[in-house]
């Protein structure tokens, strides 16, 4: 059971989740699912506003299944949007490759920003104080939002039930993201945490557990790097089909040569023809039940 003032709008894998928060007659939204689902989070928080004003839209991060909607958002409501700090120049110039949209063959809405969220930062959101912190690793970038007397983390992509967010710095940037994921969920571990509001999924009260298993899953990729490119790659396709629904089996091999992050995820790590990566992927997600053969095109499922 989450506090009074706090309601959770969860969203499917395209989509992340958001998190209204109200205070009296004014309410904060966080994170705001991706582009193509703007719509649908405009009535879902209609909805769950309930006649109260939606004052202010924050992101825990800047991927576009948590930004996608601000655009729309702001629109149908008039809030202010705040990004953290080290997001800002990114969304200022909309740089897609920044914000990982060119790079992973995703869409995004330019938005204009109104506030930088600074780490430390205090806010009053739900009737309770609220800090944020830094939570490095899945984007570097990211913060998580604690309140201590609640005992509440609203943790975006730093902590799953299930692990946490492709750690891209590893994959395909310069490196560090395994160091900061790992003291990422240290300083969770220290915080006083009963319940979690992940990004993705419903809320927990399951956290050591939780952290055990995102800890887990850290040492899994320090022994190979190759595990975190597989992880990544399938994760995106999957993404990707979730949108368009379908790819052709005859282009598929191309479309991962020409998208920036399997390419090279492919290069530095597994060292696979496009055709071969192209085999082995639609094997795993068939196998994991995600998509299926149709004619000649893979499907989701």
């Amino acid at each position: 059971m989450l506090p009074q003032g706090i309601e959770v709008i969860e969203r499917g894998w395209l989509s992340s989740n958001s998190i209204l928060l109200c205070d009296g007659d004014e309410a904060t939204l966080i994170d705001s699912g991706y582009v193509s689902h703007a719509a649908q989070t405009v009535e879902l928080v209609r909805t769950a506003l309930g006649g109260r004003r939606l004052t202010r839209l924050l992101n825990t991060h800047s991927h576009s299944d948590h930004i996608g909607g601000n655009a729309a958002v702001k629109e149908a409501f008039g809030c202010w949007i705040g990004v953290p700090e080290g997001m800002a120049p990114a969304i200022e110039n909309w740089d897609e490759e920044a914000l990982l949209l060119s790079v992973a063959d995703q869409q995004g809405a330019p938005f204009g920003l109104d506030h930088t969220l600074a780490v430390g930062e205090r806010l009053v959101m739900g009737g309770l104080e609220w800090q944020a912190l830094p939570a490095p690793g899945h984007d570097m970038d990211a913060l998580v939002f604690h309140s201590p007397d609640a005992r509440v983390l609203i943790s975006g992509d730093a902590l799953w039930r299930d692990g946490f967010g492709i750690l891209f710095a590893e994959v395909i940037g310069s490196g560090g993201g395994l160091e900061a994921a790992q003291a990422t969920l240290e300083a969770i571990a220290r915080l006083p945490v009963d319940r979690v509001i992940p990004g993705h999924g419903a809320p927990f009260v399951e956290v050591d557990e939780a952290l055990a298993a995102a800890f887990a899953r850290l040492r899994y990729f320090a022994q190979d790097g190759a595990r975190m490119a597989r992880n990544a790659i399938r994760a995106c396709l999957t993404f990707m089909l979730l949108e368009q629904r379908r790819v052709s089996l005859d282009t598929l091999p191309a479309y991962l040569d020409t998208v920036p992050l399997y390419r090279e995820a492919n290069r530095r790590f597994l060292g696979l023809s496009a055709e071969a990566l192209a085999g082995w992927l639609v094997d795993e997600l068939v196998r994991a039940g995600v998509a299926r053969r149709e004619a000649n095109f893979l499907c989701a499922t």
